[in-house]
């Protein structure tokens, strides 16, 4: 049931953003830069999250709606928390009438659609430029791809994602206060959040954000987003001349209350202003220099309760100190070079941080990590120059857009195309060289690694020497070709070694264990090495990469 969809999938959105609220407090600047984006999201989702959790396993999808309803109308917080709450209201008005159990790409479409209807017709002055924009745009995406017969509310789902860090990512060119702060709209980058969240759950992926493994599609709109966010430190708080966010649940007297009377007061007393709900009860929002008279006017009216009333002026201020601290403490930790690697296994990181490696990026060759996530590693470096290892020849590219999209970070890449390069490049390197030095040092480190690599085949092949290769086979692969057919791990591991020292004699093996190799096994294969290469010495570690049960290179 659709119901069940959305009561599971709430919770886990709401708790990415509460986990992100800090981030999206540090990106407010619009409509004032009182750093609060993020905890009234947070705080206008957690209430929903209570009241849908409250509701019994047979809720239907119009409980659910009206629990959403009632939920973000009784916990909205701030501008950016009310105008959540009437987004989450329109979505989930407009997926009540659906009768089937699990939506179509047209219901969620009509959703959205609904969606940005009852949220404009909240806002009195939309602003491009911020969370109403990434709205609509998601909104006119999913229409666009409703039209397509094949299309499944999956595929969407993730496109829907895609389309609403991209929207985010061009906020600064449509709102120019997002632009002189170098930042893109809190709210925006909040609703992107929450959504991303809610897919991760809908389609089965990790509770948590960080372990989310979207598109890559969706991974480089989040790179394009953190491209344009360097907040900057903001001392002048011209964002409004209105000091304080007064905000409050309201209760009319009469079933005649005169909603659009009650908007044009609000707007004689400052800005921002927002009335949503229905008569009797009512969430009021406004931007002013006198609560008081804003909260007399409403009680000859009605009851007021729940009363917040938010210094914005100390808020700002708060928040510039706050990013001051943060930039003077990356300003005193950062370093002169900092080195990024790539790797399969838990074993191969645990090596690769012993050898120096500041960041390791979980990936290789069926995981392949995104230009956003080598990017994020290069940034959290915090050094003028990084030196980063791909270890793998598909991963190559990413690091380079990476290296390409970084503006404060020289970068170089070192075309390392196996963990065991990234070994012999990390021996190589100087801490106390330049990045330039480093990167010329560690490639040619890398041309002395002759790699093995032993597999099984998963479909029908053939060898370098065009012998068959069915599936289920154990391969042996040197370099790029594969050299050994057979069908036990430790004859061809043997008969590889065997081979490579045939062709030239090395003195040190190398070797990694991969996942699903068991120590006795490792333990026999070593054994053998040393029975039929007894001038080769053996540095055997586990590296816990899957697929690979063993890897080595030879020196």
């Amino acid at each position: 049931m659709i119901s069940s969809a959305i009561r599971k999938c709430f919770p886990v959105a709401a708790r990415v953003v509460a986990d992100k609220a800090e981030e999206i407090n540090k990106l407010n600047v619009f409509p004032v830069p009182d750093g609060d984006t993020g905890t009234n999201m947070s705080l206008t989702l957690a209430t929903v999250v209570h009241e849908v959790e409250s509701l019994p396993d047979s809720a239907s999808m119009e409980d659910v709606a009206k629990a959403i309803t009632h939920g973000s109308l009784m916990g909205a917080r701030g501008n950016s928390g009310v105008i959540t709450s009437q987004i989450l209201r329109g979505v989930a008005e407009g997926l009540v009438p659906v009768k089937s159990e699990h939506a179509t790409p047209v219901d969620v479409a009509i959703a959205l659609r609904n969606g940005v209807a009852v949220a404009f017709k909240a806002v009195r002055k939309p602003v491009e430029g911020t969370i109403l924009t990434v709205l609509r745009d998601i909104s006119a995406k999913a229409d666009h791809l409703a039209k397509n017969r094949d299309m499944t509310v999956d595929d969407m789902l993730e496109q829907i994602v895609v389309e609403a860090y991209e929207s985010v990512a061009r906020t600064p060119d449509l709102l120019p206060v997002l632009k002189e702060n170098g930042v893109v709209d809190s709210g925006a980058y909040g609703l992107a959040t929450f959504i991303e969240g809610f897919v991760n759950a809908y389609l089965g992926r990790s509770d948590e954000l960080t372990d989310f493994n979207p598109t890559i599609g969706a991974s480089d709109a989040k790179g394009s987003v953190a491209d344009v966010v360097d907040i900057e430190i903001n001392d002048d708080w011209t964002g409004s001349e209105f000091r304080y966010c007064t905000e409050f649940l309201f209760h009319a007297d009469s079933p005649h209350f005169d909603e659009e009377a009650c908007l044009r007061y609000f707007s004689s007393m400052g800005d921002c202003e927002l009335l949503v709900g229905s008569n009797p009860d009512f969430k009021c929002h406004v931007h002013t220099n006198r609560p008081d008279r804003v909260i007399r006017h409403m009680l000859h009216r009605g009851q007021v309760f729940n009363v917040f009333v938010h210094n914005m002026d100390l808020e700002a201020q708060e928040r510039t100190e706050g990013i001051r601290a943060d930039k003077q403490a990356d300003a005193a930790q950062r370093k002169g070079l900092g080195f990024v690697a790539v790797a399969a296994g838990s074993g191969e990181a645990d090596i690769l941080s012993s050898l120096g490696v500041d960041v390791v990026v979980s990936g290789g060759q069926t995981m392949n990590p995104s230009t956003a996530d080598i990017l994020t590693a290069i940034e959290s470096c915090n050094a003028d120059e990084v030196v980063v290892l791909p270890n793998n020849g598909n991963i190559r590219m990413a690091a380079e857009a990476a290296a390409s999209a970084c503006e404060n970070t020289r970068v170089y890449v070192v075309p390392t195309r196996t963990v065991l390069q990234g070994f012999a490049a990390m021996f190589a390197a100087n801490t106390e060289g330049t990045g330039e030095e480093n990167a010329e040092v560690m490639s040619d480190a890398i041309t002395e690694v002759r790699d093995g690599e032993v597999t099984t085949a998963v479909r029908d092949s053939q060898a370098a020497d065009g012998s068959p290769i069915h599936a289920g086979d154990v391969m042996g692969i040197e370099g790029d070709a594969i050299t050994v057919v057979g069908s036990d791990v430790a004859a061809v591991t043997l008969e590889l070694i065997d081979r490579m020292q045939e062709a030239e004699e090395g003195d040190t093996l190398t070797i990694l264990a991969g996942e699903d190799l068991s120590d006795e096994a490792f333990e026999s294969i070593q054994g053998l090495i040393e029975e039929h290469q007894p001038d080769l010495e053996i540095d055997a570690h586990r590296g816990e990469q899957p697929l690979y049960p063993i890897i080595f290179s030879i020196e």
